[in-house]
């Protein structure tokens, strides 16, 4: 591991490489979720100093080789809350990334939001600005799930939000949904699943509720006071899921993302695929020919080095061939198509059964993965436990 002192953000393209994407963060909400462990802040006025600081990283990295040597395939907005930002704010931000990097004509722009912050005029602007797709962060549509979660919007805006969208020309609109909340049952689930279904969505992201250290979820829980539904019950929210949506035409195409064909989120799909990606921003992370590294995560020191002419980098690594390989592998797996022998073989000069050998096979054996048609994937029955079978391939 390298400090920043020792970074250079100069780099050689790798040939081979896939177009990359670039992200954006927003660390501010309007409040912080009791689940959340991402780097966010609360704040009521986002400080115009963080978006000046955001222009300035955007205009240098623009002028590196690496960047300028590439079509990006994707911009992703993402947060906290993005939209917690005026619309015309943040649509100037799109226009500099779009004006600043070489992007393909059909380049996916999506903008991440909160119910509660999106108007009709804001997200017209986001359209206008060149944004094609918006992900509102709903989680539940139930008042009274929303309230545990802490969740600062309710269903009413979430239905309001979505209108909002549709009359602004959005078409490709993702929900983000959350099952395993604590009080939640399997028919509240199916409750939340109906009404996204309603709104006709593009795209539904499908998570379980992850317990994270240092958040106030965990810490009910080391005190027995956070009560979560029990293995069954989560079991048959997972059957709902695929039963509901399947029926819907939202195809699994990853382990927690359901689309209708053609509505795959591109910018996902690059980082399962472990490709190429440029992060923007306090507490980004970019990974640029096997060299990944961190900005700064505390927006304020972000914004101040940025200011200064200085780079906000943390740390970062020059990554083996070997741990690109595995990266590859484990996040490839996540999808259901899985990882291609020839795309590996291609990239890294290696196949899974060549590097793993006795454990891929034990792993076949169990039932949990199978290699068909030149490529490893996850069975039905490894699905399920996906980060124990991952875990060993890491």
């Amino acid at each position: 591991m390298t400090g920043p002192e020792s970074m250079s953000t100069d780099f050689t393209p790798t040939s081979g490489e896939e177009p990359p994407s670039l992200y954006l963060h927003i660390p501010f909400c309007r409040s912080r979720c009791a689940y959340c462990s991402f780097n966010s802040y609360a704040c009521q006025a986002p400080p115009a100093a963080y978006l000046a600081a955001l222009a300035g990283q955007i205009s240098h990295w623009a002028g590196k080789k690496w960047c300028r040597e590439r079509r990006f395939a994707s911009l992703f907005i993402g947060g906290g809350t993005p939209t917690i930002y005026k619309g015309s704010e943040l649509a100037g931000l799109v226009g500099l990334c779009l004006k600043s990097f070489n992007f393909r004509e059909d380049a996916e722009i999506t903008v991440e939001a909160n119910p509660n912050t999106v108007t009709v005029e804001a997200l017209l602007a986001l359209r206008r600005a060149g944004v094609n797709r918006l992900s509102l962060g709903v989680q539940a549509f139930s008042d009274r799930l929303l309230a545990g979660l802490g969740r600062s919007h309710t269903v009413a805006e979430a239905h309001a939000a979505i209108d909002a969208a549709r009359r602004a020309g959005f078409a490709n609109i993702n929900l983000d949904l959350m099952y395993g909340l604590p009080g939640q049952s399997a028919a509240d689930w199916r409750d939340t699943l109906a009404s996204a279904l309603a709104h006709k969505p593009g795209h539904l992201a499908c998570y379980e509720l992850t317990i994270e250290d240092g958040t106030p979820f965990a810490r009910l829980v080391e005190r027995g006071e956070l009560s979560l539904p029990g293995e069954g019950e989560a079991l048959a929210m997972v059957e709902l899921t695929h039963d509901l949506l399947a029926r819907a035409g939202l195809g699994r195409y990853e382990i927690s993302n359901y689309a209708a064909p053609g509505r795959e989120c591109r910018h996902n799909l690059n980082y399962w695929r472990n490709g190429g990606y440029l992060g923007l921003g306090a507490g980004a992370v970019s990974c640029l020919s096997g060299f990944r590294f961190g900005t700064v995560a505390e927006p304020e020191e972000f914004a101040g080095l940025v200011q200064k002419g200085e780079l906000p980098l943390a740390e970062g690594e020059c990554l083996p061939l070997a741990a690109r390989f595995r990266e590859s592998v484990v996040m490839g797996l996540r999808l259901l198509e899985g990882v291609s022998f020839a795309r590996l073989q291609r990239q890294f000069g290696l196949t899974p059964v060549g590097y793993y050998g006795k454990m891929l096979e034990d792993l076949c054996r169990q039932g949990l993965v199978e290699i068909s048609h030149d490529r490893l994937r996850l069975t039905r029955a490894g699905l399920p436990v996906a980060n124990q079978v991952l875990a060993r391939l890491v």
